[in-house]
């Protein structure tokens, strides 16, 4: 796969892009067998589709298994601080509209101490791309529970198992109104490069959560989606247009119950006029939302792909922009004008 890159930033001439040009010089180093490894993979696979030159792109990461990503992708790239890594990515698409930016983040990454500046990241529709690797564990601090983990878990910071109620990450960001939303798996190779793609060309905030394996500390946490023998029975792929529908013989669907809710029901019962169609680009985000809800966990049918992906203003691209500089009696008017006071 190749591309042609825009130009390289410094004047040269525009080139063909290959993998080989997002991969850094730093050698990778996870725990064995992690799934990080397949999503650093299909994204420097996939970035030369774009045709950004590595110098136009940025990967701004936080604190976390997660974090190491920056330093594999031969762009530019900041590894911040626990949480900060929307409020940089804001600062920056705010000043500069050139770039593709985009930020790599954990479960305990964004949705703990990160989890103000992920939801108004995704309320002003910040142009940022947000990649949240879901492992339900803390990896780097070794094995205690996340925000992600299940009710009953237990772990090293849980040992009478995890008291408290989940996020969705998914519903969480249709309820910021975030203007893309959607789930994918590390371990499938073109369902993640699909989302990926889907994601990088939305105008807006598009927030992507990735069921990511630890192998170390919450090993099998998704395997009724990614084992041969139980995924085509788990995995309820969302596709634009087309009936809800999923199985070993696609036998089974997704339909309004009789609350009004959606419920997974046998085709064969129902027939298939009675199955849910698919439009992600519904403004409404509460049928998304009710899809987001269908599974409280990836162990039972779980729904898989783009939930929304709608079109609104884009933060600091709409309405009365300024383009000069302020003026040094603005400047002097702002300082000391009548809403300031002296103290003392």
């Amino acid at each position: 796969m190749s591309a042609v890159a825009t130009g390289n930033g410094n004047g040269g001439t525009p080139h063909d892009l290959t993998k080989a040009d997002f991969q850094s010089d730093q050698e990778t180093r996870w725990c064995p067998g992690c799934g990080d490894y397949a999503v650093l993979s299909a994204v420097q696979q996939f970035m030369p589709e774009l045709g950004i030159a590595p110098e136009k792109i940025v990967f701004i990461t936080g604190i976390g298994c997660a974090g190491r990503f920056a330093y594999y992708m031969n762009t530019y790239g900041m590894h911040s601080i626990h949480g900060r890594a929307p409020t940089l990515a804001t600062g920056l698409a705010s000043t500069r509209e050139d770039l593709s930016i985009w930020i790599v983040t954990g479960d305990g990454d964004s949705l703990s101490i990160g989890g103000n500046h992920l939801i108004h990241s995704l309320r002003r529709n910040v142009p940022i791309k947000i990649l949240l690797f879901n492992n339900q564990i803390y990896g780097l601090t070794k094995g205690q529970a996340s925000p992600t983990s299940e009710i009953g878990k237990v772990t090293k910071s849980t040992p009478f198992g995890v008291a408290d109620h989940p996020f969705n990450p998914v519903s969480l960001a249709l309820g910021a109104e975030a203007s893309f939303v959607a789930r994918t798996i590390d371990r499938d190779r073109r369902h993640l490069t699909d989302v990926l793609r889907a994601a990088a060309t939305h105008e807006g905030a598009a927030l992507v959560e990735i069921y990511q394996n630890c192998p170390v500390f919450n090993d099998g946490a998704f395997s009724a989606l990614t084992e041969k023998e139980t995924k085509d029975a788990n995995q309820i792929r969302l596709t634009a247009g087309q009936p809800i529908r999923f199985g070993v013989e696609n036998e089974r669907g997704v339909s309004r119950g009789p609350d009004g809710g959606l419920a997974i029901v046998d085709v064969a019962d129902v027939g298939e006029d009675a199955l849910i169609v698919h439009d992600p680009t519904r403004p409404d985000p509460g049928l998304a939302f009710s899809l987001a809800r269908l599974a409280d966990n990836p162990t039972v049918p779980t729904p898989i792909g783009i939930f929304r992906d709608v079109q609104r203003p884009v933060f600091g691209r709409h309405g009365a922009r300024r383009t000069a500089p302020a003026t040094e009696v603005e400047l002097a008017d702002l300082l000391v004008g009548s809403d300031s006071w002296t103290v003392g």
